[in-house]
């Protein structure tokens, strides 16, 4: 197999605070086994790595290392980023310095392109936009999530079919997906690779590499592909037109290496078979699934997804615009982050809103609205929400005199999410100009305290403190001319 392939494979690793050093470590790991048994150097494979960050990192390029001992050297010393998960960012970086052929440093011209995203699934960020424009150009997406991650988002960026290009494992199984994985890669990089690139909602270009010698034809068939009929190759799962055996046919001669292929559906998947026919001698057909894009106008919704009337366990999500005419229904995914269970509800294409129920307080949640379509796709969005913190009241103020300007408090506490305790006394005949409120902090493991220089008949409040504000907090007067009785009020 060490000479069975040549194309440049670029690994897109997430390197983001999000991703543990143990996790890392897993995935560097991966990388090493995945990439081991491949040939490197300018007639066999090359391989880049980008790493993830708050800004990209380049770790190697496609050309630096021409042998395993140094590509494994590379991996077994590269270090992890950290920062914010830009993958945006990184994606538009490698579209214009690495993936680019024909630059210093980019891809070679001429040969397949892999894209390998590696991912824990947190927060991908708007990938779909920058993914389809590599594909257009005829890169090759596959992507490995260690994490739940959407699988709307990471489906919609993998080449098709997504069952051999979409990969979710745990970051301690890496291992049984390898094999899967590098076949899925060896498929793509074999020599005489037939490609599929520009692909619109109408047309697609093919691209091969040339194996006639200046004699014969290349027949190219090509067709949407239904389950269960005969596709233009023989084999199964196409059938275009209205019956069995329906499909369009080019041919181009010998000394060409490309094809334009027009009049077709959007939002189809066709499967295309070469096949190089010639007097001198016999050659394998070359066979490539492709999906055209969707109409760019039908896919509008959901466009934004906005968060309203948050509460302790509830919050209210809006998305727009509605298309009633294209989207028969909604439906939201929301879990507690980082790994709270998934739940799933479900309204109607008339309906722009709805409250979610039943929330954890003081607790962040990812939700993601996706919008089912009649023609079987789906467009997602994804926003965070937080429910507010529950604000305990204080319980149980008791006030006794010690002597005569001091005061002893108790009180109850013990509260989820408490930071402390507001404790403020001011007499309540003095003006407040001669007799200034007094204030003092206290930390949440203490229930009582001793007030000294308290004025007389001072009235004495103790509130609970929260995150976000104060709770309803108690008070009680001071009486120094007799013996004091605790009472109190609710503020």
């Amino acid at each position: 197999m060490r000479n069975c392939c040549e194309g440049d494979v670029l690994f897109l690793l997430d390197s983001s605070g999000s991703v543990s050093s143990f996790e890392f470590s897993r995935m560097l790991s991966f990388l090493s086994e995945l990439v081991l048994p491949f040939s490197l150097g300018p007639e066999h494979v090359g391989v880049s790595l980008l790493q993830v960050g708050t800004e990209p990192h380049l770790e190697f390029g496609f050309g630096a290392y021409s042998t395993q001992q140094g590509l494994q050297e590379a991996l077994s010393r590269t270090e992890k980023l950290g920062g914010d998960t830009n993958t945006e960012n990184a994606l538009i970086f490698a579209k214009e310095h690495v993936l680019k052929q024909g630059v210093p440093g980019g891809a070679r011209p001429g040969l397949p392109r892999v894209l390998v995203w590696i991912t824990d699934g947190v927060e991908p960020g708007d990938v779909q936009g920058p993914m389809a424009e590599l594909r257009e150009e005829g890169v090759a997406v596959l992507v490995v999530s260690t994490g739940r991650g959407n699988y709307q988002v990471l489906s919609d960026v993998v080449s098709p079919p997504v069952e051999d290009h979409l990969y979710f494992v745990d970051i301690e199984d890496m291992s049984i997906i390898t094999e899967d994985l590098r076949d899925a890669i060896i498929r793509i990089i074999l020599a005489q690779r037939l490609q599929v690139r520009d692909i619109s909602s109408t047309s697609a270009v093919l691209h091969w590499r040339p194996v006639l010698a200046g004699k014969g034809y290349y027949d190219i068939r090509f067709g949407p592909v239904y389950s269960g009929q005969e596709g233009p190759g023989g084999g199964p799962g196409t059938r275009p037109g209205t019956g069995p055996g329906h499909y369009q046919r080019i041919t181009r001669p010998a000394h060409s290496n490309s094809a334009q292929l027009s009049h077709l559906r959007p939002d189809t998947t066709y499967n295309i078979t070469l096949i190089p026919v010639s007097n001198l001698e016999s050659h394998n057909k070359l066979t490539a699934l492709f999906t055209t894009r969707t109409e760019p106008e039908a896919m509008q919704s959901p466009a934004q997804v906005t968060v309203s009337e948050s509460a302790v366990s509830s919050v209210r999500v809006s998305w727009g615009p509605l298309q009633p005419d294209v989207v028969q229904s909604y439906q939201l995914e929301y879990s507690a982050l980082p790994s709270g269970k998934l739940h799933v509800v479900s309204v109607s294409n008339r309906q722009n809103s709805t409250v979610l129920t039943n929330l954890l307080p003081d607790t962040q949640y990812l939700v993601t609205v996706s919008a089912q379509y009649s023609s079987g796709t789906e467009k997602a969005m994804s926003v965070k929400v937080c429910t507010q913190e529950t604000l305990q009241a204080l319980a149980d103020l008791k006030l006794t005199t010690t002597g005569s300007d001091s005061v002893q408090l108790q009180w109850k506490g013990g509260a989820d999410g408490l930071r402390g305790y507001w404790v403020t006394w001011e007499s309540e005949s003095a003006p407040s100009s001669s007799a200034p409120r007094s204030t003092l902090y206290l930390p949440p493991h203490l229930l009582s305290t001793t007030l000294s220089n308290v004025p007389p008949n001072a009235r004495v409040c103790v509130s609970p403190v929260y995150k976000s504000a104060r709770g309803d907090g108690l008070c009680c007067t001071a009486h120094f001319s007799s013996a004091a009785v605790p009472w109190s009020q609710r503020l």
